[in-house]
Protein backbone atom coordinates (compact mmCIF):
# COMPACT_ATOMS: atom_id res chain seq x y z
CA UNK A 1 0.00 0.00 0.00
CA UNK A 2 2.80 2.42 0.88
CA UNK A 3 4.65 1.67 -2.34
CA UNK A 4 1.53 2.30 -4.36
CA UNK A 5 0.61 5.67 -2.85
CA UNK A 6 4.06 6.72 -1.64
CA UNK A 7 5.07 8.79 -4.70
CA UNK A 8 1.67 10.48 -4.79
CA UNK A 9 1.90 11.44 -1.12
CA UNK A 10 5.44 12.77 -1.57
CA UNK A 11 4.42 14.89 -4.58
CA UNK A 12 1.40 16.34 -2.77
CA UNK A 13 3.52 17.08 0.31
CA UNK A 14 6.15 18.77 -1.88
CA UNK A 15 3.56 20.94 -3.60
CA UNK A 16 1.99 21.90 -0.26
CA UNK A 17 5.38 22.81 1.20
CA UNK A 18 6.26 24.90 -1.87
CA UNK A 19 2.96 26.76 -1.66
CA UNK A 20 3.48 27.36 2.07
CA UNK A 21 7.01 28.62 1.42
CA UNK A 22 5.82 30.99 -1.33
CA UNK A 23 3.08 32.35 0.92
CA UNK A 24 5.51 32.75 3.82
CA UNK A 25 7.91 34.59 1.52
CA UNK A 26 5.22 36.99 0.34
CA UNK A 27 4.17 37.70 3.92
CA UNK A 28 7.78 38.20 5.08
CA UNK A 29 8.74 40.53 2.25
CA UNK A 30 5.54 42.52 2.68
CA UNK A 31 6.64 43.17 6.27
CA UNK A 32 10.07 44.32 5.04
CA UNK A 33 12.37 41.28 5.02
CA UNK A 34 15.03 41.18 2.32
CA UNK A 35 14.96 38.48 -0.37
CA UNK A 36 18.53 37.50 0.40
CA UNK A 37 17.87 37.08 4.10
CA UNK A 38 14.84 34.89 3.41
CA UNK A 39 16.84 32.66 1.07
CA UNK A 40 19.61 32.37 3.69
CA UNK A 41 17.05 31.40 6.35
CA UNK A 42 15.43 28.89 3.99
CA UNK A 43 18.77 27.23 3.22
CA UNK A 44 19.73 27.18 6.91
CA UNK A 45 16.41 25.61 7.88
CA UNK A 46 16.67 22.99 5.13
CA UNK A 47 20.22 22.14 6.19
CA UNK A 48 19.25 21.74 9.83
CA UNK A 49 16.28 19.59 8.83
CA UNK A 50 17.79 17.44 6.08
CA UNK A 51 21.43 16.96 7.08
CA UNK A 52 20.75 14.63 10.04
CA UNK A 53 18.48 12.50 7.85
CA UNK A 54 21.38 11.80 5.49
CA UNK A 55 23.40 10.37 8.37
CA UNK A 56 20.53 8.25 9.70
CA UNK A 57 19.57 6.59 6.42
CA UNK A 58 22.97 5.89 4.96
CA UNK A 59 23.13 2.84 2.71
CA UNK A 60 26.11 0.69 3.50
CA UNK A 61 26.18 -1.23 0.21
CA UNK A 62 26.59 1.85 -1.98
CA UNK A 63 30.20 2.83 -2.56
CA UNK A 64 30.63 6.57 -3.03
CA UNK A 65 33.10 7.74 -5.66
CA UNK A 66 36.19 9.56 -4.41
CA UNK A 67 35.71 13.29 -3.94
CA UNK A 68 37.47 14.87 -6.89
CA UNK A 69 37.75 18.40 -8.24
CA UNK A 70 35.23 17.57 -10.96
CA UNK A 71 32.58 16.55 -8.44
CA UNK A 72 33.22 19.63 -6.28
CA UNK A 73 33.07 21.88 -9.35
CA UNK A 74 29.78 20.39 -10.54
CA UNK A 75 28.32 20.66 -7.04
CA UNK A 76 29.31 24.33 -6.84
CA UNK A 77 27.78 25.05 -10.25
CA UNK A 78 24.54 23.33 -9.24
CA UNK A 79 24.49 25.35 -6.03
CA UNK A 80 24.92 28.63 -7.89
CA UNK A 81 22.24 27.74 -10.44
CA UNK A 82 19.84 26.59 -7.72
CA UNK A 83 20.35 29.65 -5.55
CA UNK A 84 20.05 32.07 -8.46
CA UNK A 85 16.89 30.38 -9.74
CA UNK A 86 15.40 30.59 -6.26
CA UNK A 87 16.29 34.28 -6.05
CA UNK A 88 14.70 34.95 -9.44
CA UNK A 89 11.60 32.99 -8.45
CA UNK A 90 11.24 35.02 -5.27
CA UNK A 91 11.70 38.23 -7.23
CA UNK A 92 8.79 37.14 -9.40
CA UNK A 93 6.65 36.41 -6.34
CA UNK A 94 7.41 39.89 -5.03
CA UNK A 95 5.76 41.39 -8.13
CA UNK A 96 2.90 38.88 -8.41
CA UNK A 97 1.24 36.38 -6.08
CA UNK A 98 2.15 33.02 -4.49
CA UNK A 99 -0.78 31.46 -6.35
CA UNK A 100 0.71 32.34 -9.72
CA UNK A 101 4.09 31.03 -8.62
CA UNK A 102 2.58 27.71 -7.55
CA UNK A 103 0.80 27.40 -10.90
CA UNK A 104 3.96 28.20 -12.86
CA UNK A 105 6.03 25.74 -10.81
CA UNK A 106 3.81 22.94 -12.11
CA UNK A 107 5.08 23.75 -15.62
CA UNK A 108 8.72 22.95 -14.77
CA UNK A 109 8.49 19.32 -16.07
CA UNK A 110 7.07 20.61 -19.35
CA UNK A 111 9.93 23.08 -19.80
CA UNK A 112 12.44 20.37 -18.87
CA UNK A 113 10.98 18.03 -21.49
CA UNK A 114 11.04 20.75 -24.15
CA UNK A 115 14.67 21.54 -23.34
CA UNK A 116 15.50 17.83 -23.50
CA UNK A 117 13.95 17.62 -26.97
CA UNK A 118 15.81 20.73 -28.12
CA UNK A 119 19.11 19.33 -26.80
CA UNK A 120 18.27 15.93 -28.35
CA UNK A 121 18.45 14.13 -25.03
CA UNK A 122 14.83 12.89 -25.00
CA UNK A 123 13.64 10.26 -27.43
CA UNK A 124 10.22 10.94 -28.88
CA UNK A 125 8.54 7.97 -30.53
CA UNK A 126 5.68 8.32 -32.98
Amino acid sequence: MAQRFGPFVVLVANECSNTALFTLFKAATTKGMSDHVFVAYAYAFATILLLPISFLYRRSRVVNPPLSFSILYKTAILGVIGCSSQMLGYAGIKYSSPTLSSAISNLVPVFTFILAIICRVAIVTH
